[in-house]
């Protein structure tokens, strides 16, 4: 797809990503090559390109790995143009509208991908990451970096809270060559990060 970064392909699925808005968000469409439907992690800004994309790509859904300004720019362009949107509860007040809730731990289906959610609170209440079952992807929105956790300098966001859930949820749960796809810039692995832990807590972000 023109104007599209290929991060991942493999026989079952393809990732597609295009970095938009004035902050640079990474915007990625989850595609199953089988059917040819898709997920949309992030409308963020951009809606006429994204819609472009939504088109040619067949996305049917859209997740929010969190209600930040930044990273829902676009969620009323694609629902206006009858694209579902989800969210957790806990950052739905954040966004202009949206048609389902998130739960941790649940299933979507995305053709015949099936893409399991995972509830990683710290840099807002509700954070989301999403891992596409049977690949080696995470995407961990504005959740983990290269570096480090996330933002938590913001009211409701919380350094104790990002760091277990990144030590719980996401070091515990993956093993050391997941890809991790972040909200922004560029990706890393989760072996990249583990030994890193002390020192985000040393330093205290």
């Amino acid at each position: 797809m023109p104007g599209t970064i290929i991060d991942y392909q493999d026989s079952a699925v393809e990732i597609h990503r295009v970095v938009v808005g004035p902050v640079d968000n990474n915007v990625y469409i989850v595609r199953c090559r089988a059917t040819g439907e898709s997920l949309l992690i992030d409308a963020a800004n951009e809606h006429d390109r994204l819609l472009e994309l939504c088109r040619a790509l067949g996305v049917r859904q859209v997740v929010e790995t969190h209600g930040h300004w930044d990273h829902i720019q676009a969620v009323e362009a694609v629902r206006n143009a009858g694209i579902d949107v989800a969210v957790a509860q806990a950052d739905a007040g954040m966004l202009p509208s949206y048609d389902r809730i998130l739960e941790d731990q649940s299933t979507l289906e995305v053709g015949r991908l099936r893409i399991a959610t995972i509830a990683t609170p710290g840099h807002t209440p509700g954070s989301m990451c999403f891992t596409v079952e049977g690949t080696p992807l995470l995407f961990t929105g504005d959740t983990l970096f290269p570096g480090g956790p996330g933002n938590t300098s913001f009211e409701d966001a919380d350094f104790a809270t990002i760091i277990e859930s990144i030590e719980g949820r996401l070091f515990a749960a993956f093993g050391p060559d997941t890809l991790v796809l972040p909200g922004h810039g560029v990706g890393t692995t989760i072996g990249t990060e583990t030994p890193h832990l002390d020192e985000w807590l040393e330093r205290g972000w």
